[in-house]
C-alpha cells in the first residue's frame, strides 16, 4: 500500500481528492467539517515538502448542472482558515481556466476546484474527463475514503494516467489500516453493534460478520423484525414483513456458528413518532397496542454494555433508538459511554457509518474512542468483502 508518507512532494503539484461534501446551512453555514479537518494532514505535509496542492472533490448531488448552493467556493475560507493560509478558487474543474490556474500555481500554494459533479461524466467514470482531470497535477493522492467504493473519474479511473505517481492519503490510510485491524487483527472478544432502522441495509455485513465476530448486538428499528420473527408483538414499531425469515435464519446462523446474538430485552415506546409522544416501556416481545419501539430499556443498555465493557475489539455501526429525539436518545448515549468506558480499558473501537459517527459527536466523545470513519457506505461495503474501486486504482 503505497502511502504519502513514503513521497517527497518538493516541486511536485499533486492532484488530490478529498471528500468536502459536508451538511451546509441555507445561510452556506458548515454544520459539520469533520471531513475537511481529516484531510488536513494530507494537505500539510504536500505543502510542507514544497509541493502545491490541488484539491477536488463533490459536494451534493447536482447531476451534472451548476448549481450555486453546491458551489466549493462556499468551503474557501473554511479551509483557509484550518490550513492558516490563503486557498485559491477556480469556478470550473476542467478545461483551460483549471488548467491554466493549475499551471501557475507556486510551491506551498493550495488551489480548489469547482465540484466535480458540476459534470455527469464524474459520476459515470467518464474516461476523457478523468484524462482532462490528470493533465493538473504531476502526482495522484486519494483521499477520500467515503466515496472510495464509487467507480468515479476522480477516485477509480483518474489513477491510471498517473502510473506509479499515485498513493493514499492520510484519510485513505487510516481508514484501512483501522478497518483491517477488525477484518484481519481482531483482539479478541470481538463484537459487533449493528444499529439502525433495517435489517436489508445491513443483511450483507452481518451475514460476514458471523464468521468472525463472538458477539453480535442487534439495535434501533430493525430489532423488532427479529421480535416479530420469534412471535413478539411489537404494536406500530417499524417491521420488515418479508424479512421475517431471513430474522430466522440470522439467528440460525449464529447459534450454529457458535455467535452470542444478543437482541434488546426490554422497549422504550411512543404513541408517535415525536419527541413529545407519550412513553411507556415494555418487554422487546410486549409492545403496547398503538405503540412503537423508539429506544432499548434499561435492562437492555445493561446488558449491552456489560458485553461491550468485556469486549477487546468493538465496532459500532448504527444507534440504539431515535437518538435525534432527546427522550429517546438514553440507549444510543449508552452504549456510546460504554464505548469510552471500553477504549479506556485497552479495547479498539472502531465507530463508523453516518447515524452513529453523528452520535458520537452530538456527545462529543469522537476523540475518547479509537477511531471515527468518515466513510459510511465505503466502510461497510469494506467490512462486507467488496473491493473498492478508489483502493484498486492505488494498489494496481
Amino acid at each position: 500500500m503505497k502511502t504519502i508518507k513514503e513521497i517527497d512532494f518538493k516541486g511536485k503539484k499533486a492532484l488530490v481528492r478529498v471528500d468536502f461534501n459536508v451538511p451546509m446551512s441555507d445561510e452556506m453555514i458548515i454544520s459539520d467539517d469533520s471531513r475537511i479537518k481529516a484531510a488536513i494532514p494530507t494537505i500539510t505535509k504536500i505543502v510542507n515538502d514544497g509541493g502545491s496542492v490541488i484539491l477536488m472533490s463533490h459536494r451534493g448531488r447536482p447531476k451534472g448542472a451548476v448549481n450555486e448552493a453546491l458551489s466549493l467556493v462556499h468551503l474557501v475560507q473554511h479551509i483557509s482558515d484550518l490550513l492558516n493560509m490563503p486557498v485559491q478558487f477556480v469556478d470550473d474543474c476542467i478545461g483551460e481556466k483549471a488548467e491554466e490556474t493549475a499551471s501557475n500555481l507556486k510551491d506551498g500554494e493550495v488551489l480548489l476546484l469547482e465540484n466535480l459533479r458540476f459534470y455527469n461524466e464524474e459520476t459515470s467514470g467518464d474516461i476523457e474527463f478523468a484524462k482532462s482531470l490528470s493533465k493538473l497535477g504531476d502526482i495522484y493522492v486519494n483521499d477520500a475514503f467515503g466515496t472510495a467504493h464509487r467507480a468515479h473519474a476522480s477516485t477509480a479511473i483518474v489513477a491510471q494516467f498517473f502510473g506509479e505517481n499515485k498513493c493514499f492519503g492520510s484519510v485513505m490510510t487510516n481508514e484501512i489500516v483501522n478497518i483491517d485491524k477488525v477484518l484481519l487483527d481482531a483482539k479478541r472478544p470481538l463484537t459487533a453493534i449493528m444499529g439502525g432502522a433495517k435489517v436489508s441495509s445491513k443483511i450483507t455485513i452481518i451475514s460476514r460478520l458471523l464468521d468472525s465476530v463472538d458477539n453480535l448486538i442487534i439495535g434501533g428499528g430493525m430489532t423488532y423484525t427479529f421480535v416479530k420473527a420469534m412471535g413478539g408483538n411489537i404494536g406500530n414499531s417499524l417491521v420488515e414483513n418479508d424479512k421475517l425469515e431471513l430474522a430466522l435464519e440470522i439467528i440460525k446462523l449464529a447459534k450454529e456458528k457458535n455467535v452470542s446474538l444478543l437482541i434488546p430485552s426490554d422497549s422504550v415506546n411512543g404513541d408517535s413518532f415525536s419527541n413529545e409522544a407519550n412513553i411507556l416501556s415494555s418487554k422487546i416481545g410486549e409492545v403496547q397496542d398503538g405503540y412503537l419501539g423508539l429506544d432499548i430499556g434499561q435492562q437492555t443498555i445493561e446488558l449491552f454494555s456489560k458485553t461491550i465493557e468485556n469486549s477487546a475489539t468493538i465496532l459500532w455501526n448504527g444507534p440504539m433508538g431515535v437518538f435525534e429525539m432527546d427522550n429517546f436518545s438514553v440507549g444510543t448515549k449508552a452504549i456510546a459511554m460504554s464505548l469510552v468506558k471500553a477504549t479506556k480499558n485497552g479495547a479498539f473501537t472502531l465507530v463508523g457509518g453516518g447515524d452513529s459517527v453523528a452520535a458520537i459527536n452530538k456527545y462529543n466523545l469522537s476523540q475518547k474512542v479509537s477511531y471515527v470513519s468518515t466513510g459510511g457506505g465505503a466502510m461497510l461495503e469494506y467490512l462486507e468483502g467488496k473491493v473498492l474501486p478508489g483502493v484498486a486504482a492505488i494498489k494496481e
